[in-house]
């Protein structure tokens, strides 16, 4: 079973009266692994951005993929996260978990985390991501319309990431009575949007569910923040 999420962004020109914050404009693309103990989930977790292709798109061809080289270290001037992270120049993942959590009286609540990637703190001497054809993927979401393989075609294409990690499901649940099964991810950004985020869980490379949602911006600390806070899981994650 493979799961992918997309998230698509919008700008909006002071509407919440706020400016826009100046950025740089960065090359290549962003990511940034989440900071997590060892034994916690997402341990292992595997963050590789897909290679990217000259835009607009030339018909594919049918030579052997050769290998590719990681992306080229961004300018000085770029944050340290930039190249080593979940995100790009204009959007980046700050943290997402998926959880149960439990109570069945005001006294007792337990929380379990299935998935959870984290901020961590770069820097400038932190290996970057190493790049993954995308080809190598594209049976996984096949769907003729707004499968991978298009979406990628209409770009950005250094706004796709490959995530791979362990989901710690040791949890004997006998009793479901006050269960809470849902997920929180959090982005942020240097400009004013409107962010729609669409989860898509995939079994045999058939899509088997879809959940779109739509989150508007607060501005926190200089920055733009993003949260879907405890968004329930669909029931056919549940019962997987």
């Amino acid at each position: 079973m493979s799961s992918a999420q997309i998230v698509s962004a919008t700008a909006i020109h002071n509407k919440l009266g706020l400016p826009g914050i100046p950025r740089p404009a960065f090359p290549g693309a962003g990511l940034w692994q989440g900071m997590i103990s060892t034994g916690q989930p997402g341990s292992s977790q595997d963050i590789k951005p897909f290679t990217q292709q000259p835009y607009p798109l030339q018909p594919a061809v049918t030579t052997a993929i050769s290998s590719y080289e990681p992306a080229a270290a961004p300018a000085p001037t770029a944050p340290a996260w930039q190249g080593r992270s979940i995100g790009t120049s204009k959007l980046r993942l700050v943290e997402f978990s998926a959880f149960l959590e439990q109570q069945r009286d005001p006294d007792s609540y337990n929380k379990h985390l299935f998935v959870h990637i984290g901020q961590t703190n770069h820097s400038y001497s932190d290996a970057l991501l190493e790049s993954v054809d995308i080809r190598q993927i594209y049976d996984k979401f096949p769907e003729k319309k707004g499968g991978l393989k298009e979406l990628h075609g209409k770009g950005p294409q250094n706004s796709f990431f490959l995530i791979k990690f362990w989901a710690d499901l040791n949890r004997n649940i006998q009793d479901d009575a006050g269960s809470f099964y849902g997920v929180t991810s959090q982005y942020e950004s240097s400009e004013n949007m409107t962010i729609t985020c669409s989860t898509k869980v995939c079994s045999f490379g058939k899509q088997v569910v879809e959940k779109v949602e739509t989150e508007y911006a607060r501005f926190e600390n200089g920055r733009f923040v993003y949260r879907i806070s405890r968004s329930p899981m669909c029931e056919y994650m549940i019962n997987f």
